[in-house]
């Protein structure tokens, strides 16, 4: 009975240390993952992405773009940064403390990315800017900055040319014979690059086709499209029946003010306004396809993500972004710039 008593006690002490080895070397390697030690010795080291605001339909497509071109390439640690820079800086700080190998940031404020830059520089943890281009003299700091994104201007350009096409082919666009085109415009944030650029150039390229243009009301929306709808309420109040176009810097807020044209009785009968937005996102293809938006500038979220995933994991890898070994073209060693394209009714299928 002792014995058996003994062999009893010896296979249950075996048992417990079994036991505690096992939840040893499992904290050990939570530990390592966090670190980017085991993920980076794999060939998929761990990135850190910091995205602007997780609400933003645009980059809620770039995000998913990233997720799939990050498959068996890298894990990707996606945060969303609320809209806060501040709350961005902690993101950043936590990535650099978790030693992820590179990061990928959608800033909240262009001209807060010298911070950004100044911490990755100092853990060397090299940095892909998405979406919103910091000032040059950022990108210059060091030599393991880069930045995706598209040329503004060309978005603007584009928007305006949808306008001037809509105008010459249909002469009763000029509801009161002026030949000038009497417009309202819904800008993103003050000081953004995209909203100042796609303002200036949208206009420019209407005027550049021969057409006067008369303001009628311009106003901040801040990208969304309930503020857009708001806005665009306002100027119905304001300007009714003289408002002869509408353009917008993005599609949410050409969305927004569809909705408040929609409640004043447009799109029904003869009763029409040409919206135009930029980005081409699904809610936008939609509304092309029920004729309530005119065009939009396809923004392609697909290529942003996957080519801010292929330069980041580069990166982490230690080498030398080329077109090589992430696809794209790169310009002056820093940039990666994807081009922007014409979508209306005619080519919805180019840009689903």
């Amino acid at each position: 009975m002792k014995k058996t008593k003994k062999t009893l006690m010896l296979a249950l002490m075996t048992g417990v240390m079994l036991t505690a080895a096992a939840c040893g070397n499992s904290a050990s390697k939570t530990e390592d993952s966090s670190s980017g030690g085991d993920t980076a010795a794999a060939g998929t080291p761990q990135v850190g992405v910091a995205i602007y605001k997780f609400d933003d339909t645009f980059m809620t497509g770039v995000r998913n773009a990233m997720s799939d071109a990050a498959k068996g390439k890298a894990e990707l640690d996606i945060v969303d940064s609320q809209n806060a820079q501040p709350t961005q800086n902690e993101k950043v700080d936590l990535f650099i403390s978790k030693k992820y190998k590179s990061m990928i940031i959608n800033p909240v404020d262009r001209t807060a990315a010298g911070v950004i830059i100044d911490k990755a520089k100092s853990s060397n943890t090299p940095v892909v800017f998405l979406n919103r281009e910091p000032v040059a003299e950022d990108m210059n700091k060091w030599d393991k900055v880069f930045y995706v994104g598209a040329k503004a201007e060309e978005s603007g350009t584009i928007s305006g040319q949808l306008i001037v096409d809509y105008w010459k082919a249909n002469p009763k666009a000029d509801k009161n014979g002026d030949g000038k085109l009497q417009y309202v415009m819904l800008t993103g944030e003050p000081g953004h690059q995209d909203a100042e650029l796609r303002t200036k150039f949208s206009i420019q390229a209407i005027q550049d086709a021969g057409i006067q243009v008369d303001k009628l009301a311009e106003d901040t929306a801040m990208w969304d499209r309930v503020k857009g709808q708001e806005k665009m309420q306002a100027f119905l109040a304001s300007h009714g029946d003289k408002i002869e176009a509408v353009l917008a810097n993005n599609d949410d807020m050409a969305l927004g003010a569809i909705e408040a044209l929609k409640a004043a009785g447009y799109f029904t009968g003869d009763k029409y306004i040409p919206v135009v937005g930029v980005d081409a996102t699904a809610p936008a293809i939609q509304a092309l396809q029920d004729g309530t938006m005119l065009g939009t500038v396809l923004n392609d979220a697909k290529s942003q993500g996957a080519a801010s995933v292929a330069i980041a994991t580069a990166l982490a890898k230690g080498e030398t972004p080329t077109k090589e070994n992430i696809g794209f073209d790169i310009t002056d060693g820093k940039y990666v710039w994807i081009a922007y394209k014409k979508i209306t009714k005619d080519n919805i299928a180019d840009a689903q």
